[in-house]
This record gives C-alpha cells, sequence and structure tokens, in this order.
C-alpha cells in the first residue's frame, strides 16, 4: 500500500501494439487535432474582431470554443505522444494535470450550455426587457462563474486523489481520469465518492435540469406565439440542442464505461467511446454553429476571402 503522492508514475494498460499501423493513427489524431485547433481559433477570432458580434449569444459562444480548445489540449498532444511510445506510462504529476483538465473541461461545457440556454429563454420569452436584464455586468459574471466554480471545485477532488492510499499504478485507458485513481485506492475512498457525486449532480445534471426547465418555457412560447416567434427560436435552439444531445451522448458512454466492467466489449469500442466526449465535442460544437448561424457563417467567409487576397 503506497500514498499517491510516493507514485512516480501510472501505466496505461488500454494501448495495445498496433505495430507500424501507429504512425497512421498518429497522422489521423494529429490531422484532427489541427481541424479542431483552426476552427475553434477561426471562429473565437471571428467573434472577437467583429464588433457586430458582441451580443451576448456570440460571447457565450465565444466562452464555448475556449473550453473546446482547452479540453482537447488537455488530450491531444498527450494522445501523440502516447501512440508513438513503446512504453505506455505517464509520471504521476501530469496525470493529475489531466485529470483536472478533463473534469474542468466537461464541467465547463456543461455550465455553459447552461448559461446559453438561458440567454435563448431571455431574447424568445422576454424580448422586450432582454437587454435590461442581459447586461454586459451579467454576462461578465455568468462566464466568470462558469469557469471559476469547476476551476476551484476540481482542486479538492485532485487533493483527495492525491492522498489517497494505493494499492496499484495500472490504469485501463488510454488518458487519467479521477475514477481510475479511486478504482486503485486501497483505503475507503467514500468521502472521494460522495464529493465527487455532490460536484457532478451540481454541474452535471443542475445544468441539465436548468437546461430542460428553460425549454420548457421556451416551447410553451413557441406554441401560443406567432411563426416568426417559432422560426427565431428553432434557428437559435437547434444548434444548442445538437450540441446538448452529443455532449450528453459521450458523457454518458464515458460514465458507463467508468462505472461498469467493459471487458466483453472489443479494445478499439471502448477507446473510442471513452474519447468519443473529449474529441467530437471540439469538433462539432464550430462545425455546427458555423454553418447554422448566418452572421457567424457570412463574417467567416469575409475574412477568409480578405486572407485570401
Amino acid at each position: 500500500m503506497m500514498n499517491s503522492s510516493q507514485v512516480s508514475y501510472f501505466t496505461l494498460a488500454a494501448y495495445f501494439d498496433t505495430g507500424n499501423l501507429k504512425y497512421l493513427y498518429f497522422m489521423i489524431v494529429l490531422f484532427l487535432y489541427i481541424f479542431i485547433v483552426g476552427l475553434n481559433v477561426l471562429l473565437i477570432v471571428v467573434i472577437c474582431l467583429n464588433r457586430s458580434l458582441h451580443e451576448p449569444m456570440y460571447l457565450f459562444l465565444c466562452s464555448l470554443f475556449v473550453n473546446e480548445l482547452y479540453g482537447s489540449t488537455g488530450l491531444f498532444p498527450f494522445l501523440l505522444i502516447q501512440i508513438l511510445s513503446d512504453i505506455h506510462t505517464v509520471s504521476a504529476s501530469i496525470c493529475f494535470l489531466q485529470i483536472y483538465c478533463v473534469h474542468t473541461y466537461g464541467a465547463v461545457e456543461y455550465l455553459n450550455l447552461a448559461i446559453m440556454s438561458y440567454d435563448r429563454y431571455l431574447a424568445i420569452c422576454c424580448p422586450l426587457r432582454y437587454n435590461t436584464r442581459m447586461t454586459f455586468n451579467k454576462i461578465a459574471t455568468l462566464i466568470a462563474v462558469t469557469w471559476l466554480y469547476p476551476l476551484l471545485a476540481c482542486i479538492v477532488i485532485i487533493y483527495w486523489n492525491a492522498q489517497s492510499q494505493l494499492c496499484g499504478n495500472t490504469i485501463y485507458k488510454v488518458y487519467c481520469d479521477g475514477h481510475s485513481i479511486v478504482k486503485l485506492a486501497c483505503s475507503d475512498a467514500q468521502v472521494t465518492n460522495i464529493y465527487g457525486l455532490i460536484a457532478s449532480f451540481g454541474t452535471i445534471f443542475g445544468a441539465f435540469i436548468f437546461i430542460m426547465f428553460t425549454y420548457m418555457k421556451i416551447l410553451n412560447v413557441c406554441f401560443s406565439g406567432s411563426k416568426q416567434t417559432r422560426q427565431k427560436a428553432v434557428s437559435t435552439c437547434t444548434p444548442h440542442l445538437a450540441s446538448l444531445l452529443n455532449f450528453s451522448v459521450g458523457a454518458s458512454f464515458e460514465l458507463i464505461q467508468s462505472r461498469f466492467n467493459m471487458k466483453s466489449v472489443p479494445s478499439m469500442l471502448r477507446i473510442f467511446l471513452s474519447l468519443y466526449w473529449l474529441t467530437c465535442q471540439p469538433l462539432f460544437n464550430p462545425v455546427m454553429y458555423g454553418l447554422n448561424l448566418s452572421k457567424i457563417r457570412v463574417i467567416g467567409k469575409n475574412l477568409m476571402s480578405n486572407v485570401g487576397n
């Protein structure tokens, strides 16, 4: 039995020998990472440089795209190194840093989707009071809380994981995550599990319930409102709902794999399911919003045309 502070490294046991195919996997993952970074940076630049996009909805989108960059950077460089490596080990400090990035990325994503649903609720259900209720100070406060709460709350999880008494150092995944460390604990991890459950409920489930509440209000207004109101709701809410569904499905895959025995599932499928929520969302969001929101699409085309000329 050893304290996790005495563990110098962890072994990632989900990797398997792919021979020369590892170079193909490396190029695929590298291309995907470059594509994700390029798309998200482009949309952040488009929003920041155009004053016509300095509206609440686009500022919240900018926060969402920044989080996609943050989550991707917490995974892809690490994944690229491990794909080329013959010995799949990671130092304890890097492992805990990745756990922190993964947990905060997920929490910020859900909270950001929650404040975006609140913004759509005010715009559709209270259009005459929207500008007085969604002020710049309120926008800044919502974005600050969206980021600060997960960043501070996850420090506690990392601290307790780091203090756990461990009976091993083998993680059966391709990256580090908090529940894998809890599984290695020899000592009673009840406190960590209870805190993790409360933190998860307060962020993921709390945000999800809040989103469902706002959409019930939006649907009520749409059914009783004009055709113009319904068209506005569909055009602005469809990308948000698609993003929420995509991320929830990916998070569910990760939750099922972490909590249940998945040894009967082929290893490649297990790896795909565990990576889905960290790879597809950063790619899905910029594509979805870039294609569906006309303002972003038009300004993005003009920016690319100017760069080309």
